[in-house]
């Protein structure tokens, strides 16, 4: 499987793992960011888990 293919299979599960994230800032405050950090690291593979940082990046600036 391409990096792409796999990119365009997981789109969706990615978005929603990042919307999942952002969801929990408000009641976390200050212990979102460790919180998340921590989350991404135990998310495999790697590219699935740079995949999630995106778009939790993108959410989190729209």
């Amino acid at each position: 499987m391409s990096r792409a293919d796999y990119h365009q299979e997981h789109a969706q599960r990615a978005e929603a793992e990042a919307r999942r994230l952002l969801a929990e800032r408000e009641a976390m405050g200050a212990r979102w960011l460790p919180w998340v950090a921590t989350e991404l690291y135990r998310l495999t593979p790697p590219h699935y888990a740079a995949m999630v940082r995106r778009e939790l990046e993108r959410l989190a600036a729209g």
